[in-house]
């Protein structure tokens, strides 16, 4: 199946400002273009590129003072297959962990495991180590926040989303990514397109989505709290540590967004021949 997807970013800057971009597709994901994808400017703006510690591909800026709008569109190929789900996959022990996988245990901005250990251990303790455990935790996190645009909080740990029980896709994502490594399943936060595709048209305005990723058997496997349940045509943009790490901007100084459009949407292959 093809995939048409992009964005329309708008920032409205007081004085030039310094920018660092997340906005660009997971290099996981570049041979599976249908053409280019380049992120453009509608003002004369010199960009380079570089990778981040996690593998993205990032972009620095910096935005001249006055609105400055920042797109892309795209077309990829997707298989077309549901996110598989890995019942017979191993949770390995800690010694047996690649080191690189090692710092998807530990705490991070948004992922305070030093607050629900214990509460994870006394949930989750009793469930058998691999998928079963990953499971429990992702229909507890499902049912534990209730889904609210009107409710984002860009500050919201997940704690905090556990302890509020509303949020947004991320909150999702940091609550079940805290309690994986709480129970020492490595996780890490992912970002990116995930269109209405195989499911019910969502009535709410189209948003980057969030969902995370855990490793088990020696390889990362998708999963998603808020949906949970698998999914058609996501399209990778960053992984991290959570949401600090693949923020679709980080500005040094005031920006404003003033536009923001995400679409994404599957190609009638009939029609396009």
């Amino acid at each position: 199946m093809r995939i048409r997807a992009g964005f329309r970013i708008g920032y409205e800057c007081k004085q030039e400002t310094p920018m660092l971009l997340v906005l660009n597709l997971h290099p996981s994901r570049r041979g599976d273009l249908l053409g280019e994808q380049t992120i453009s400017f509608d003002r004369p703006i010199r960009a380079w590129d570089y990778m981040d510690g996690f593998g993205n591909a990032c972009s620095r800026i910096v935005a001249p003072q006055g609105v400055t709008m920042i797109s892309t569109e795209f077309q990829i190929y997707d298989d077309g297959q549901p996110d598989p789900v890995p019942v017979d996959v191993v949770q390995h022990g800690i010694n047996d962990l690649p080191d690189h996988v090692l710092v998807y245990l530990l705490g991070s901005r948004y992922c305070d495991t030093d607050r629900l250990a214990d509460f994870a251990w006394e949930t989750f303790a009793h469930t058998r180590p691999g998928w079963d455990r990953v499971k429990s935790i992702l229909d507890y996190t499902h049912d534990r926040i209730a889904f609210d645009y009107s409710k984002a909080d860009p500050t919201r740990t997940a704690f905090g989303g556990w302890h509020d029980r509303t949020g947004v896709c991320r909150d999702f994502a940091h609550l079940a990514i805290t309690l994986c490594r709480c129970m020492n399943l490595p996780a890490r936060y992912c970002t990116g397109y995930l269109g209405d595709i195989g499911v019910p048209a969502d009535p709410n305005p189209m948003d980057f989505s969030a969902w995370f990723e855990v490793f088990l058997s020696g390889r990362w496997y998708t999963v998603d709290a808020r949906h949970n349940a698998p999914r058609i045509g996501r399209i990778l943009m960053a992984t991290g540590r959570d949401a600090t790490d693949v923020a679709m901007s980080t500005a040094f100084g005031p920006a404003k967004l003033v536009h923001f459009e995400v679409t994404t949407t599957e190609i009638d292959t009939a029609l396009a021949t």
